[in-house]
């Protein structure tokens, strides 16, 4: 049961409100940005609630129990802090949202109704929808270690102890040719071996994605130089000359653990674990100990 403050519950039983809703969002790299759907800013707690962004919410449902409470906000990308390529570029992903109601004649009557995070954006157009996931959401994510063949640590993390920042790891490059959405030619990574940034990452160091980030399906060097096929496409345009920074991709297997990043002591996988192969073994003849039969 939410408690409201008693200068809310006043205003609430005088039967004439001022009401209006107001999100606050916290990107994971820091960013706070406020929105309301009043007429004009509001500000407290140290976040400006800008009325400029036309956000509105779909109808919030609270269930008992453990399922997942969710709903969507919808805007049209009007507002300078919200733009289409942020949001394409992912900094709005996994972002901590929170709902106020509020006074706007006297912001500090107001109650936190919601708080979640932001789950799928799907963006139309100078419009996007956004899926809010209520907390019990996290409930439903795999916690502690996965028991499998391959390396469940991120190539860098702190399970993993690898520095990524080391010149063997990292290169800068540039684009010289850009041969489609997701696939470039580029200078600078001669120091480096081909495939080395095979499922590494690739950030943008300069040009219009400056800042984004996106996982590299396959590097390769032939005849005319080192190509780059990325996973998706950047939100913004890709012009010859365009600065980027790569680190190196990790496969998650314990040979290139062991061979390329010399870390088996900090593998994180089970390499020896029986497969369906050994499960779904019979036995023959001869297999028995010391090459005996197995009657």
């Amino acid at each position: 049961m939410r408690t409201l403050p008693a200068g809310l519950a006043v205003h609430l039983a005088s039967g004439v409100t001022t009401l209006c809703w107001c999100w606050r969002v916290e990107r994971r790299d820091g960013v706070v940005l406020g929105f309301t759907d009043h007429d004009r800013d509001l500000e407290f707690d140290g976040t400006i609630y800008r009325a400029s962004s036309g956000l509105s919410a779909s109808e919030m449902r609270q269930t008992v129990g453990l399922q997942v409470d969710d709903f969507d906000v919808e805007s049209a990308l009007s507002d300078a802090t919200l733009t289409e390529q942020d949001l394409a570029n992912g900094l709005f992903d996994a972002a901590v949202i929170e709902i106020h109601r509020v006074n706007w004649n006297d912001v500090a009557e107001r109650v936190l109704i919601r708080s979640g995070t932001i789950g799928e954006v799907d963006r139309a157009g100078a419009a996007f929808k956004a899926e809010v996931r209520g907390l019990s959401n996290r409930l439903q994510q795999p916690r502690g270690r996965l028991y499998q063949f391959t390396c469940d640590a991120d190539l860098g993390d702190a399970r993993c102890g690898i520095s990524l920042s080391s010149p063997q790891f990292t290169g800068d490059a540039v684009i010289t040719a850009v041969v489609g959405p997701r696939h470039y030619r580029v200078s600078g990574l001669s120091a480096f071996s081909s495939g080395w940034f095979t499922h590494g990452l690739l950030r943008w160091i300069s040009g219009a994605n400056a800042g984004a980030a996106v996982e590299i399906r396959r590097h390769v060097r032939d005849a005319d130089g080192d190509a780059l096929e990325l996973w998706h496409a950047p939100a913004g345009p890709v012009l010859p000359g365009d600065v980027i920074r790569l680190t190196a991709g990790c496969d998650k297997r314990l040979a290139t653990c062991r061979d390329r990043f010399s870390n088996a002591v900090n593998f994180r996988g089970f390499p020896h674990m029986p497969g369906n192969d050994f499960v779904l073994s019979v036995a023959r003849a001869g297999d028995g100990p010391r090459g005996g039969s197995i009657r």
